[in-house]
């Protein structure tokens, strides 16, 4: 494949990724689909860190576009733009890798959620996933079915982050072939 259709392909696979990242870390803010617990302080320091709105969202959108241009014949189809694109590409990697830790955290320590002798903390925190999964998840009472919220959305962060480090690489190892050998953007033949 020609490094130049390459480009364009890893670009086009990471804006769904990209939208993908900013949706989870939005819904993050709204457990038990409601705004009351933003308003009143209780969500985890995880989702305030903003891992996919920041990491995987905006350090990853920037590098898409960037390498979406050499992919095209346009200026950036050359040695020099391909360089850049080695840069752009190492720093997606690094708001991919900070997604990717953001949400390893955000489900090994839990949600933030008021238990049944009242209290607002995050009970998941001390114990293990083998413990969750048999006492923990009713441990909650608000917001409801948290813990399967916040779960389910930072798997997914972790997912889409892994795939957009690995994209991200992949544009390095190609934008370094493409400095190296030049792009294969050729002019068509005018009929």
């Amino acid at each position: 494949m020609c490094t130049g259709k390459c480009s364009l392909f890893i670009a086009i696979t990471l804006y769904p990724l990209v939208l993908l990242s900013i949706i989870c870390n939005i819904l993050l803010f709204f457990p038990g689909w409601s705004t009351q617990y933003v308003k009143e302080g209780h969500i985890t320091d995880e989702v305030k860190y903003m891992g996919g709105f920041i990491g995987g969202g905006v350090l990853v959108l920037i590098p898409a576009l960037y390498i979406h241009l050499t992919g095209e014949q346009g200026c950036c189809a050359n040695r020099f733009g391909m360089f850049f694109s080695i840069i752009f590409a190492a720093v997606g990697a690094a708001g991919a890798v900070y997604s990717f830790i953001v949400a390893m955290l955000g489900f090994s320590n839990g949600p933030l959620c008021k238990t049944a002798n009242g209290i607002w903390e995050t009970p998941l925190k001390e114990g293990n996933l083998e413990h969750l999964l048999k006492h923990m998840v009713d441990k909650c009472e608000e917001p409801k079915n948290v813990i399967q919220f916040n779960m389910g959305l930072f798997v997914t962060l972790m997912v889409a982050s892994i795939l957009q480090g690995i994209l991200c690489a992949s544009q390095v190892i190609n934008g370094l072939i493409g400095c190296i050998c030049g792009t294969c953007n050729k002019e068509e033949p005018q009929v």
